[in-house]
């Protein structure tokens, strides 16, 4: 049974991935079909020919993108990793370790952890074994690691509800599409009204006020066989409040800023399709959310072409999948270099040093 359990996971995983690239696929096909002379162009391709044709379509997209749009969505990304390296800063301050760390220093391990998570996936234990090669080296503990990792995780899980309880309060319509899909049209939830659905949102955000409220009436620390988890602090909470959205609302605009204006539905509905769709891709444990991402969104926004999407969601994952990851390799290269050079000198420092008694 619990080898069992190990499976199911990656197998909801790889089953979304096919459902949502069989749905993408159609979803382009059609869109591509309404130009007759790629329609004629369809009829006859096998299909290879196809997905030529498709990715030609897409790459129109990308062309028509104006330069102002790049620009715009580079400075986005800058703004989701600023907000990303704050998270490990806020989980320092919490841990009282901030003294003795730079900025620099953070950034680059937040960096680094964040453009493997996001690429590879299983992001608890890929952004864990950096953080505890990094912040070991700065004399944290294993513990206090861990308590590092699961504050910057609970850090962007709070900031996406207090997202999406404002999204959901001030857009509910943008579950209507969702709702009406195939796999939803028969289960409770279909028939949710406008007002449920704000409801929904109302007590999301509800949830999110006890957590401040909690730290402003200072609880306890919680001790656990000898383990002692402390709530976190009104100055760490207060931060958590800025650095959470930053960081997704910064993520949404790579994607808002590369959508054409005519069809662009507005940063509200994009940063709520964003919200659904990066978390489905979590829940799926898919990396880059590769087709769930671009199925949801396809079903929250049907009044954008979906080669319009495409093409967004490829300049997001360009910004902030594949150029962060790129430029991490080096820096964990040249970090990993150093430690090796600290240790060869360590050691020829105390070679000559007496064996220890007994």
């Amino acid at each position: 049974m619990k080898r069992l359990k190990e499976f199911i996971w990656p197998i909801i995983g790889l089953v979304a991935v096919v459902l949502s690239v069989r749905v993408l696929y159609q979803k382009l096909y059609d869109e591509a079909a309404i130009n007759p002379r790629v329609s004629a162009a369809l009829e006859k391709a096998g299909w290879w020919d196809s997905l030529k044709i498709i990715a030609r379509v897409i790459g129109q997209k990308l062309a028509a993108i104006p330069p102002e749009g790049y620009l715009l969505a580079f400075l986005s990304t800058l703004a989701a990793y600023a907000a990303l390296a704050w998270y490990d800063r806020i989980a320092l301050l919490h841990l009282r370790k901030e003294k003795g760390i730079s900025w620099l220093f953070i950034s680059a391990c937040s960096f680094t952890t964040y453009a493997l998570s996001h690429n590879i996936g299983a992001s608890v234990v890929s952004g864990g074994a950096v953080r505890y090669r990094a912040y070991t080296s700065k004399g944290l503990t294993g513990a206090e690691v861990a308590v590092l990792v699961a504050l910057c995780s609970f850090t962007f899980a709070y900031g996406t509800l207090i997202l999406t309880g404002l999204v959901l309060v001030g857009e509910p319509h943008i579950l209507t599409p969702l709702l009406k899909s195939p796999m939803l049209r028969n289960t409770p939830v279909a028939g949710l009204s406008l007002t449920t659905i704000r409801i929904i949102g109302l007590v999301i955000l509800g949830l999110c006020a006890l957590y401040v409220l909690f730290s402003w009436m200072k609880l306890k620390p919680l001790t656990i066989r000898g383990f002692t988890l402390e709530y976190p602090r009104m100055e760490v909470v207060v931060r958590q409040l800025i650095a959470a959205p930053l960081e997704l609302i910064g993520a949404a605009g790579i994607i808002y800023f590369a959508l054409p204006d005519a069809s662009n539905p507005g940063f509200f509905v994009v940063l709520g399709a964003f919200l659904l769709s990066f978390s489905a891709g979590l829940l799926a444990q898919v990396p880059g959310g590769v087709g769930v991402m671009e199925a949801v969104f396809i079903a929250v926004m049907p009044g954008v072409p979906a080669s319009s999407v495409f093409a967004a969601l490829l300049v997001w994952r360009l910004f902030y999948l594949l150029l962060p990851l790129a430029l991490s390799i080096p820096i964990i290269l040249a970090f990993e270099e150093k430690r090796i050079v600290e240790t060869i000198h360590h050691a020829h420092e105390h070679k000559n040093d007496p064996p220890p008694k007994g």
